[in-house]
C-alpha cells in the first residue's frame, strides 16, 4: 500500500518530467501543482494511475484532465492571486482545486448533479472553502457573480458562448477549447475595448460542452 510520501513524490515526479519539461514557467502554477492531491480527485481503483501523463474516467462520461493540461490551462489565465475565476465543467474538481490554491475566488458550474455533489465533498473535505459548485448549463455562465478576471471552459465548445464573453472583465482572458472540422484547438481569448481577441494555441482533446450555446 502507497503512503503519503509515495504520492509526494509521484507529484513531484510529475512536475519535472510532465510539466516544467514541457515548458510551463509559470512559479504560481508549478508549486500549485506540487501541492494538490490529484489521486484525491480519483476513484479507489485510479488512485495508483493518478500521476500518469493521462486524463483518466470520473464517471458519468466525463474524465479528469490530464496534469500537463490543467498545468498549461491555468498557467494562459496569467493569474497572480486575489482574482474572481469562472470554471465551466467542474468534473473532478481538480482543476477548481488548483485554481483556488491561487486566486480569491473559484465559481465553477457543472451540469451532473451526481457529480457536482460529489466533488463538494471532496472539496469540502480538503478545505477548499473559496470554491463554489452550481449546477447548471455551464454556456450560460454564472452572470450572478460577474464579471470575472478570467474564465476557463474544460469542454470542446463550437464556438465561444456568447454569455461568457459578456461576463469576463475588460481585459479578462477565457481558456477555452473550440471544436471544428478537423478536431479541437485551444483559444485563448482577451477582451480589449469590448472586443475579443483571440490566440489559437494548439490541439487538444475534451469532451462536448453540452448546454444552449454548446453541443445538444
Amino acid at each position: 500500500m502507497w503512503k503519503k510520501r509515495d504520492f509526494e513524490e509521484q507529484r513531484e515526479l510529475m512536475v519535472r518530467a510532465q510539466i516544467i519539461a514541457r515548458g510551463i514557467k509559470d512559479p504560481l502554477v508549478i508549486a500549485t501543482m506540487k501541492r494538490v492531491p490529484r489521486h484525491l480527485f480519483v476513484g479507489e481503483s485510479l488512485v495508483y494511475e493518478a500521476y500518469g501523463d493521462h486524463p483518466l474516467p470520473i464517471g458519468d462520461g466525463q474524465t479528469i484532465s490530464q496534469p500537463y493540461m490543467v498545468a498549461s490551462m491555468t498557467e494562459l489565465l496569467e493569474l497572480k492571486g486575489g482574482e474572481r475565476v469562472l470554471e465551466i465543467g467542474t468534473g473532478s474538481g481538480y482543476q477548481a482545486a488548483v485554481l483556488a490554491e491561487i486566486v480569491r475566488e473559484v465559481f465553477t458550474v457543472e451540469r451532473i448533479e451526481s457529480l457536482a455533489r460529489r466533488t463538494e465533498k471532496i472539496l469540502d473535505k480538503l478545505g477548499y472553502k473559496n470554491v463554489f459548485i452550481s449546477v447548471g448549463d455551464g454556456t450560460l455562465g454564472l452572470a450572478e457573480h460577474s464579471p470575472y478576471d478570467a474564465i476557463i471552459v474544460t469542454a470542446g465548445s463550437p464556438d465561444v458562448p456568447p454569455p461568457l464573453f459578456e461576463q469576463l472583465k475588460e481585459a479578462g482572458r477565457l481558456v477555452i477549447p473550440i471544436s471544428d472540422y478537423y478536431g479541437q484547438t485551444l483559444v485563448r481569448m482577451r477582451k480589449k475595448g469590448g472586443k475579443e481577441i483571440r490566440e489559437r494555441l494548439y490541439g487538444c482533446v475534451f469532451v462536448p460542452l453540452v448546454g444552449k450555446y454548446g453541443y445538444r
